[in-house]
């Protein structure tokens, strides 16, 4: 037996799946090949011939091998397995047929991903990770794309861009620059509550089997009845929740960058398939309006005591993909794929998604990306009055008319759909709101300070957090600890104390 794990013995799997058989390679034309290890030239020393197409076939390809990767969420890994229903009660609440039969199993692919850094860069750093979910479902693709936090960094979709610039490289130094992030954050305290989940032991998960997955937004939700509720969706991991010691999660940088990559594969490839219970929150309307919080603020949580926890069912990975670039690379998820029985609610990060994430596809992959296999709704067959583009490859509808209204036989309009869309009241003056100085940004951040941390939990919190900050500017370290400061006074007190000591040890190297 090999002691090698399967993701380091792919090759010879591969090999062995082929049982002796031989294939020829082709241009990818088709044309088979007489010679793949030469050019044809002019003698055996002799220029390139312009006409050798083989090789113009191989360069072309080459040059073209990479798409623009994600500007977020550019590294991940990505597998493929089924959703069963185990619980009927969220049917009293969404008509979506995904739900509708306990025992109903909905084929599925999920995409967990590093948010701020490139593709080459390694899993095991302080990020909060994507939790990306596509369902094929009878009514089409249903994605829930979200991360292993119930919340985020901000709640207004404007100030996204400049939130993920921070993020990434400083524009002069091509440096990640810990003052752009730190003046961000500090700028803008509706970050604090995100930034202490991301600066706790839930910021380095022990790679992507061992956490929890959230839909974070506010979505709404219609039943049977045409009655409509908000909702929150949960994946609780059934391996339990793991994380990574600051000081393993280094040495894995440098000795391991793919580590979460190759745990899942190797998981799954040994058949030890890792799955989460899946559930909803329910608010009803009269709840939202009444409720202490903007129940749409996505920089806070629904109280679990108050809103619990309905379980829904149980999803499964049991199957790698077969090529990486082909369903992982490519696979395409926005918010806006919903399915009749879910819909947006007024949730403004939310709503800014809903355009943002199938531009980005159109951009990286084309107009056509959900014609690609693991985009496409396989369950049903698209009927639209849209047409053309580049890279379509389906028989683009055949001779169906391209537009509507029309008297040939085109599709025409769902009366299921239509009564899953009652009509709602909207009213209030338009403007631009920031409620950043109104909002309170910071009684939630203490709840999870004094009572989800323990006391240890606490402590390497705030060395986390020191770790980071104590390079950024002075200035900007004192705005910083000003806002940690009004989540606990010991918390500021603590990180003042650490960077003091930073400091000191910074002058005595000089």
């Amino acid at each position: 037996m090999s002691a090698r794990n399967p993701a380091e013995d792919q090759l010879n799997l591969h090999k062995k799946s082929l049982k002796g058989a031989q294939s020829v390679v082709t241009t990818k034309h088709g044309a088979p090949i007489g010679l793949r290890t030469a050019t044809q030239t002019v003698g055996p020393n002799g220029p390139v011939l312009l006409q050798d197409h083989q090789f113009l076939d191989e360069m072309s390809a080459f040059d073209r091998e990479r798409i623009p990767e994600r500007v977020v969420h550019a590294k991940g890994a990505g597998a493929f397995g089924f959703f069963e229903v185990t619980h009927d009660e969220i049917q009293k609440y969404c008509a979506a047929k995904v739900f509708d039969t306990v025992g109903k199993k909905t084929p599925i692919a999920i995409r967990f991903s590093t948010v701020g850094g490139e593709s080459g860069s390694a899993d095991s750093a302080r990020d909060p990770r994507g939790f990306a979910m596509k369902f094929y479902t009878e009514d089409g693709i249903w994605d829930l794309v979200g991360n292993n936090t119930p919340i985020f960094f901000i709640r207004d979709p404007m100030l996204f861009p400049s939130f993920i610039h921070t993020q990434k490289r400083n524009p002069a130094t091509h440096l990640k620059d810990p003052d752009m992030f730190w003046d961000f954050i500090s700028l803008r305290p509706e970050t604090t509550h995100q930034t202490a989940f991301l600066f706790s032991d839930r910021g380095i998960p022990d790679g992507y089997r061992h956490m929890n997955g959230y839909g974070s937004h506010t979505f709404k939700t219609i039943n049977a009845k045409g009655e409509a509720f908000y909702v929150k969706f949960h994946s609780k991991t059934d391996q339990g929740i793991k994380n990574l010691p600051v000081e393993r999660a280094t040495e894995l940088a440098s000795s391991d960058p793919d580590y979460s990559i190759r745990d899942l594969y190797n998981a799954i490839a040994k058949g030890n398939f890792p799955s989460w219970t899946f559930y909803i929150q329910v608010m009803t309307f009269e709840q939202a309006e009444k409720f202490k919080y903007n129940p749409f603020d996505l920089t806070k949580i629904w109280p679990q005591g108050q809103f619990p926890l309905i379980k829904v069912g149980k999803f499964t990975l049991d199957r790698n993909p077969n090529n990486y670039f082909a369903e992982v690379e490519q696979i395409a998820f926005s918010p806006s794929h919903f399915v009749p029985g879910i819909e947006a609610s007024p949730d403004k990060m939310l709503q800014g998604r809903l355009f943002a994430y199938s531009d980005t596809h159109r951009h990286r992959l084309g107009a056509n990306f959900l014609q690609l296999p693991v985009n496409c709704p396989y369950r049903v067959s698209p009927k639209t009055y849209q047409r053309d583009g580049p890279m379509c490859f389906t028989d683009n509808q055949g001779g169906a008319p391209n537009y509507h209204p029309n008297s040939f036989g085109g599709p025409e309009d769902c009366p299921r759909v239509l009564k899953l869309n009652p009509p709602y009241k909207l009213s209030g003056d338009v403007a631009r709101y920031d409620n950043s100085e109104t909002e309170d940004n910071f009684s939630q951040v203490t709840d999870f300070y004094r009572r989800v941390l323990d006391a240890p939990a606490r402590e390497r919190l705030a060395q986390n957090i020191a770790g980071h900050l104590k390079d950024a500017s002075p200035f900007i370290q004192e705005r910083a600890v000003k806002n940690f400061a009004q989540v606990d006074t010991s918390l500021g007190q603590k990180l003042t104390e650490l960077l003091n000591m930073y400091e000191r040890k910074k002058c005595a190297n000089l």
